[in-house]
């Protein structure tokens, strides 16, 4: 039978994981009250003040009065927030055509941002070079040393082999090809740097400060040049057993249908995603027309334009009512370029939901626009970071020595 040692081990192990989890609400927040802590948790509310109560001792979280920014409405009173604010994080976003970085502190405001136009997809070790000279930049914007920075979030746009730190797709980034790309980063920045692909970066901007917010179960929807899906399931990102999962662009709709460049046929970026747009609507008045300039004249009522962008929210809303099948999420959000178009797009898709989804999954599903749209992955990766960085966070190991503390005899 196990005696008093073992259980209070046991005990403290448990107040260890408590502390580790109030925490985890603080990275993922920024500001949050003791009662959101005990309803994002579980935790009793007497349990989460004793826990706070620990932490401000160890000097690990500090109280902010809102009551005078919330003094004509919203929710005032004392807001909790991390204690470290010589610390930050760095988010690096690679997008198809630009380099952005962006600086913040542990309360979640951004700092500093900088952005480079460059042709991302063939010259990685130049964007990579860009992106250490862009961190060099923004830190020296906001005087912040090296030292301090906890980690750092990386975006590409396209499948992650999180395993290899590598890109899983050599035609979506031809110039990436067996580059591993963290550890190429890591070895410029000194400090250790985690990847992840540009879907899950929009979860992970809306779940942080967006349209997914107050929302723990939910699926993001990147429509763009390509068409992915971050999932979120109880509040953390899915990515599956190889990192693929929510690569609902390549959902076959007509095994009959155009090649996709991954090899199959009539996958559902061949007839959604923008170059099948700018193809179908082909040149309006002479002009030869990018996705962003067609979501433009469908906003302003051109009605070939805003066609396109219908059918392809028909046919998105077929592969996302599979989606809502299979993990029935409390919400929909739809981001990337192609959602700034607002109802034309959002429209059909929820129709095409009905249509195809289970009863009981189609009528509770809440599909709206997502809060951001060009800095997204850029968010997304500085949420990554403030979420990701515990192994090396000197709060996170104040905690443990905090819990060692008191196991000793």
């Amino acid at each position: 039978m196990p005696g008093p040692k073992n259980a209070d081990g046991t005990l403290a192990w448990l107040r260890r994981r408590n502390r580790q989890r109030v925490m985890e609400i603080l990275r993922m927040h920024g500001q949050i009250s003791q009662a959101d802590i005990a309803r994002a948790t579980g935790l009793s509310r007497t349990t989460v003040s004793t826990l706070v109560s620990e932490l401000k001792e160890a000097g690990l979280v500090a109280d902010i009065d809102t009551k005078s920014a919330h003094a004509h409405g919203g929710r005032p009173g004392v807001q909790l927030v991390l204690r470290n604010p010589s610390h930050v994080v760095v988010g690096i976003d690679f997008g198809h055509s630009h380099v952005a970085i962006a600086v913040a502190d542990l309360a979640h405001n951004v700092l500093a941002e900088r952005w480079y136009d460059l042709d991302v997809n063939r010259e990685a070790a130049r964007a990579l070079d860009v992106a250490a000279d862009l961190f060099a930049e923004v830190l020296s914007e906001v005087s912040a040393e090296r030292t301090s920075v906890l980690g750092v979030g990386m975006g590409i746009p396209g499948p992650v082999d999180r395993a290899h730190g590598t890109a899983g797709s050599a035609t979506i980034l031809p110039g990436w090809v067996g580059l591993r790309i963290a550890a190429e980063m890591e070895q410029r920045l000194e400090i250790p740097v985690q990847i992840e692909n540009d879907a899950n970066l929009g979860a992970l901007a809306e779940l942080t400060w967006g349209a997914g917010r107050d929302c723990s179960n939910f699926a993001y929807i990147k429509a763009a040049t390509g068409i992915g899906a971050g999932i979120v399931i109880n509040g953390r990102l899915l990515r599956g057993a190889t990192g693929t999962a929510g690569e609902i662009g390549h959902t076959t709709l007509d095994e009959a249908g155009p090649l996709c460049y991954c090899g199959n046929r009539g996958c559902l970026e061949t007839v959604a995603s923008g170059p099948a747009i700018v193809q179908l609507v082909g040149r309006v008045n002479g002009e030869t027309l990018t996705l962003s300039r067609i979501v433009e004249l469908a906003s302003g009522g051109d009605l070939r334009c805003r066609r396109a962008l219908a059918d392809a929210g028909r046919e998105i809303g077929v592969a996302v009512a599979g989606l809502c099948n299979l993990i029935n999420p409390e919400r929909v959000i739809v981001g990337g370029l192609m959602s700034q178009s607002g109802e034309v797009l959002l429209a059909p898709l929820r129709e095409s939901i009905r249509r195809h989804a289970v009863q009981a999954a189609a009528e509770t599903v809440d599909v709206r626009a997502a809060v951001f749209v060009e800095r997204a992955e850029l968010l997304g990766s500085v949420a990554l970071a403030l979420l990701g960085s515990d192994g090396g966070d000197p709060a996170q190991n104040r905690v443990a020595a905090l819990s060692q503390a008191e196991s000793r005899p």
